[in-house]
């Protein structure tokens, strides 16, 4: 029986951002993916022309579930209670399915990442939503705290390296740092 091409894709796509992780995005050739695959690189060709289209293809939905939550955060008031919710299913959003092995992508593969236009819309999406988590306070300390409350969730996949933590527990501890930082955003007047 034939795959359904969009399990195709979604092969595709985990084998790229395994190998994108252990080898990096620069070393890492397509042949190589057509290579674990088992597939030829035309059959590759089929699906992605180029490295940046599968990154742009798994970016894409990161980008998407981010303007759900901005388009959602635009919707309330300028509260603790609403940042808190905000940074809380970021986190839920973050690390579900394949997202943490996405931001370890990520992590590993900054200096490329600048460089693509995927990278160049995470950079956007990701001031969006620290805008959006300083809303009401447009002091340099609040934006300044917004962004590090972001950063408090996507560090936790490579600053906690505490042996077996599971996936929740760094959650909950990344959320616990953050919502430190987020008391201190001001309430909207």
């Amino acid at each position: 029986m034939r795959e359904s091409t969009g399990g195709t894709r979604e092969r595709i796509q985990a084998v790229a951002l395994e190998l994108f992780t252990e080898q990096g995005y620069e070393k890492t050739s397509l042949r190589e993916i057509a290579e674990r695959l088992g597939v030829t690189k035309a059959a590759l060709y089929y699906h992605f022309k180029s490295k940046d289209e599968i990154v742009t293809s798994f970016v894409d939905d990161r980008l998407r579930r981010m303007d759900e939550l901005i388009e959602w955060a635009g919707t309330q008031p300028a509260t603790l209670a609403t940042r808190r919710a905000l940074i809380s299913r970021y986190a839920d959003a973050m690390f579900a399915g394949e997202l943490p092995t996405v931001m370890r992508f990520f992590e590993q593969n900054q200096t490329v990442l600048k460089s693509l236009a995927a990278g160049q819309q995470m950079r956007d999406r990701m001031m969006r939503l620290a805008h959006e988590l300083s809303r009401g306070d447009d002091s340099p300390a609040a934006q300044l705290r917004a962004v590090l409350t972001l950063f408090a969730v996507h560090s936790s996949w490579f600053a906690v390296r505490t042996p077996g933590i599971t996936d929740e527990e760094r959650k909950k501890i990344a959320l616990e740092v953050a919502d430190e930082l987020l008391a201190r955003i001001a309430d909207a007047s």
